[in-house]
């Protein structure tokens, strides 16, 4: 699963493109608390993962997000979306 994490998290950061937590656990075939769990500590590479509705990343002080977040207004929301981008 690591694998997986590792492959979206990298697609997110050479892309600089937000996702939600919903689309990117859905896409792995987890629930998104799994996600955040195994994320691990918040990190600039992890601020990709954000909350659809705020397109923020959640509990992330500033130091902690990515200083490209906010480069692109789009946010992949849907699992479809990252799986044919992936191809998981």
């Amino acid at each position: 699963m690591q694998d997986k994490i590792t492959l979206v998290l990298d697609y997110l950061n050479e892309n600089q493109t937000r996702c939600s937590n919903n689309a990117a656990a859905k896409a792995l075939g987890i629930t998104a608390p799994e996600l955040k769990k195994l994320l691990g500590k918040r990190r600039p590479e992890t601020s990709w993962l954000v909350n659809a509705g705020t397109g923020e990343p959640a509990g992330y002080s500033a130091e902690e997000k990515h200083d490209e977040l906010y480069r692109v207004s789009r946010i992949i929301k849907s699992a479809e979306v990252l799986t044919r981008n992936l191809d998981l």
